[in-house]
């Protein structure tokens, strides 16, 4: 079985040498980048499996590393999970906005960022839904296949956006809660992080298009997908 690839994208050499480390000896394949430009040059010639990416660095920053991938529909499903110093709600905002599936503040546990590491390559993964397709008033989605499609077009949605609407229409009628979505979207779920849910959510109804409604927001509960 083919080892899954991550490129590291850090330019402090001791927490690059640590994130390399971390992911060998959990059996990845990794790569390292220290500056913004390079990583964007490697990640078109050869797509990595998951981005580990630091904002801060030279050349091109990560913010702009995420957005320039996210566009590009040759890189748009690369998963990115942002590791950084910058702690602030409206940088995870933006990072999040900009389609990354996860952000990590450091100082980081390794064992943590490895259990988020995982459960981001599981949801990009071809895994089993209960639904194998689903056709409603113009929106067809093969879970198989990883497809959707809206009046015709098709709609890029990265792998964690996936799982999410995968999940809420697997609920179809039922109201989960942030929590819930965390433990079964993200696999994991810790306090202060209602707010990742509620970004991705946002994004995806803007993705959706004339769909958005679909996904309703019960208040003070949580969210559901509409029959």
């Amino acid at each position: 079985m083919n080892r899954s690839k991550i490129l590291v994208v850090e330019d402090d050499e001791d927490i690059a040498q640590l994130l390399a480390l971390t992911m060998k000896k959990a059996g990845f394949e990794v790569a390292v980048s220290e500056n913004g430009r390079d990583a964007l040059h490697l990640i078109r010639r050869h797509p990595p499996d998951l981005l580990l990416l630091d904002l801060m660095i030279p050349g091109v920053d990560g913010f702009e590393v995420c957005r320039e991938i996210k566009r590009d529909p040759r890189t748009a499903e690369v998963p990115v999970l942002i590791l950084t110093a910058r702690g602030e709600e409206i940088d995870r905002i933006i990072g999040l906005e900009l389609g990354a599936d996860d952000y990590v503040v450091k100082p980081f546990s390794p064992r943590e960022l490895l259990l988020r590491v995982r459960a981001i390559l599981r949801r990009s993964g071809q895994e089993y839904h209960p639904r194998a397709l689903f056709n409603k008033s113009g929106m067809e989605i093969d879970f198989e296949g990883h497809r959707i499609s809206i009046e015709g077009e098709e709609i890029v949605l990265t792998a964690t956006e996936f799982k999410l609407l995968s999940e809420l229409i697997n609920n179809q009628g039922k109201v989960l809660n942030r929590e819930q979505l965390l433990d079964r979207v993200w696999g994991y779920h810790f306090e202060g992080y209602a707010r990742t849910v509620d970004t991705h959510i946002r994004r995806l109804r803007q993705k959706l298009l004339g769909c958005a409604d679909w996904i309703e927001t019960v208040r003070g509960v949580g969210y559901r997908f509409r029959t």
